[in-house]
């Protein structure tokens, strides 16, 4: 009998999925949080040493394991038992010291890992597993949505994918996966998961629409952060204020309940497992998680606490419009008011009747800066007439 520790997440239910296309009824698959893996693979280690196990492999796919537990895995194997890691996380780099783990977070032609597809193309490359198109599939649109290349990709059934794992329950989803895939055709959603996730769409839009209303804007260290309080949809919320607000540096949405830190990010600059790791957690570059320890919580929850929300953007002007060469007219709820201009070729800011330093190249760039500094919003069009009218002498 094998066993299989790993991840309660998309990406850890996909490796179960995997287990059970490969080995049927002879594994027994456990799904972890990050931080029961360490105890859970303790408690086998004990039982092992009791009654050793003849014949049967040792699991852990997408989760790390502590120095201690590192240290009876090489006494486990000297033993005489069987164990393979593999990880996808840059944090869990160290644990290729030992012949019994594998991380790998791309591979040589730059796509991304996941644990499902390093688990699919170990048991491949191992012939414990019979690879098929609808099994393929499956482990790429978790790879892609695991790693955000679907995003870039625009394959939304990929995020979809993941909808639907919420939808369900952790057992329920495993068997309807393990089914479908053994079919061999290609991948595909039944009717009736067709209809779910539509209405769930709808749900998670409304939920969006106010969530991105109640985001406060502030500097963590030297980074500038949204953050916002949610308990539901953490890959859809970051994602869309993400877009929403490309001038922050990324997305801090905080679980206090669960007491849980999720860090996203759409920036290519910015590395948000090392911000994880400062708090003692970890994750990708652009997406990661840690546990809302005193020192996250200070900084991510009470510090920002009294903030109110910058408002969005006025959407439905005529002249008030980003880049324009009239002007484009800005404030903030200190009641600022920031004016950029051109003139001589680049963008200028004045700043409450004041002429600022710097001057930028691009409108983009002038914006960002406005956004970052000031938490300033693009006012509609009857306040920006007004300010014209009132500065029209002056310049």
């Amino acid at each position: 009998m094998h066993h299989l520790f790993t991840h309660n997440d998309l990406d850890g239910v996909g490796c179960g999925v995997v287990a059970r296309c490969a080995f049927g009824e002879k594994i027994e698959v456990r799904y972890n949080s990050v931080q029961s893996i360490n105890p859970q693979v303790s408690r086998y280690m004990d039982a092992y040493r009791e009654k050793p196990k003849k014949g049967g492999f040792l699991f852990v796919t997408d989760l790390s394991v502590s120095e201690e537990v590192e240290a009876r895995i090489d006494r486990f194997l000297q033993n005489g038992g069987k164990a393979r890691l593999l990880d996808h996380h840059k944090t869990s780099l160290h644990l290729n010291r030992h012949p019994w783990a594998t991380v790998q977070v791309a591979y040589d032609d730059g796509r991304q890992t996941s644990a499902t597809s390093l688990f699919y193309d170990y048991l491949v490359q191992h012939r414990m597993l019979q690879p098929n198109e609808a099994l393929a599939e499956f482990v790429e649109l978790v790879r892609q949505y695991d790693t955000w290349e679907w995003e870039k990709h625009d394959n939304v059934t990929a995020k979809r994918l993941n909808d639907l794992f919420f939808l369900l329950s952790l057992d329920e989803f495993e068997d309807r996966m393990v089914e479908r895939v053994k079919r061999k055709e290609g991948f595909a959603f039944t009717d009736f998961e067709e209809k779910l996730l539509e209405l769930e769409e709808s749900k998670i839009d409304r939920y969006v629409r106010r969530k991105k209303r109640e985001l406060v804007q502030t500097f963590v260290s030297d980074r500038c952060v949204g953050i916002v309080h949610a308990e539901s949809y953490h890959s859809e919320l970051s994602h869309e204020l993400g877009r929403a607000f490309p001038h922050l540096d990324y997305i801090a949405i905080l679980n206090v309940g669960g007491k849980k830190l999720s860090l996203r990010t759409v920036h290519d600059h910015v590395d948000v497992s090392d911000i994880a790791a400062g708090y003692g957690g970890g994750g990708h570059a652009k997406a990661a998680g840690c546990p809302l320890s005193d020192a996250a919580f200070r900084a991510y929850a009470v510090e920002p606490f009294a903030l109110d929300p910058p408002r969005p953007d006025a959407d439905r002007n005529e002249y008030n419009v980003k880049g324009s060469e009239y002007g484009v007219l800005y404030e903030n709820r200190a009641g600022e008011q920031l004016f950029l201009f051109q003139a001589e070729g680049r963008w200028h800011l004045d700043a409450n009747g004041e002429t600022a330093e710097p001057a930028f190249d691009a409108f983009e760039e002038a914006e960002r800066y406005v956004k970052r500094r000031y938490a300033a919003w693009l006012v509609r069009d009857d306040a920006f007439i007004q300010y014209l009218m009132r500065h029209a002498g002056k310049r």
